[in-house]
């Protein structure tokens, strides 16, 4: 009886590690509700384009992470096509509404899960954090189509 009861603590042990683990790669930011009024403003620029607007923006602080080498949460913004697939949460670019769009939330540093962040706040001194205007400016990009 000893036995089967070790193996039962054993096996309820490994499950509740495993969904620990899954929660917190995932993080809760993946659940949490998205509060927009927390973002800055999208820009009133027209007419931006991932090529011609955002893709420097993308280039100076998150391909390191989201490129063609390594693509941290399946996520890559190298290419235009990539950015707008998303990663592992579909989610991450929501075309035209740049309010549900995970990306944004993790670029401009709101919401409870400081994991999410990007570029992450313990990268600082290598990578700098997007400006309210380029976070603006990528929400003008989604907001008007993600082109």
């Amino acid at each position: 009886m000893k036995r089967k009861n070790s193996i039962c603590l054993a096996i309820t042990s490994a499950l509740a590690l495993s969904l620990y683990a899954a929660t917190a790669q995932d993080g809760p930011m993946n659940d949490a509700p998205l509060d927009a009024s927390k973002l800055p403003p999208a820009s009133s620029q027209a007419g931006v384009t991932y090529d011609k607007d955002i893709k420097a923006i993308l280039d100076k602080s998150c391909i390191k992470c989201h490129g063609a080498d390594h693509q941290r949460g399946k996520l890559r913004l190298d290419s235009h096509d990539a950015a707008v697939k998303g990663g592992k949460s579909s989610k991450d670019v929501v075309v035209g509404k740049s309010g549900e769009s995970r990306l944004v939330f993790a670029i401009a540093h709101v919401g409870d899960d400081d994991r999410a962040f990007m570029p992450p706040p313990q990268e600082k001194s290598h990578v700098p954090p997007l400006t309210p205007d380029q976070v603006g400016l990528i929400r003008a990009w989604i907001d008007q189509g993600a082109k």
